[in-house]
């Protein structure tokens, strides 16, 4: 896949992990596919932790599931 079809998943020095929209942030980054599985996986796994080499908060987690809606206009079940 492209890198402009997928989300980007940032692990800043000042907001923590985040989202960026515009793929520009700096910090350590990672992509995930739109799909509504890519994203459960982050809901219940700690694949996204190991890829930003950090602990991921259950609020950053939840900060990133809301995101979802925006990247895709899908629903997923917290």
């Amino acid at each position: 896949m492209d890198k402009r079809e997928l989300s980007r998943i940032v692990r800043t020095t000042d907001d923590g992990v985040v989202a960026d929209p515009t793929g520009k942030r700096n910090g350590r980054g990672t992509y995930l596919c739109d799909d509504a599985t890519c994203w459960d996986k982050v809901r219940t796994s700690k694949v996204l932790d190991r890829e930003l080499r950090v602990e991921i908060s259950a609020a950053e987690k939840a900060a990133l599931i809301k995101y979802l809606p925006h990247a895709n206009n899908t629903q997923l079940t917290p």
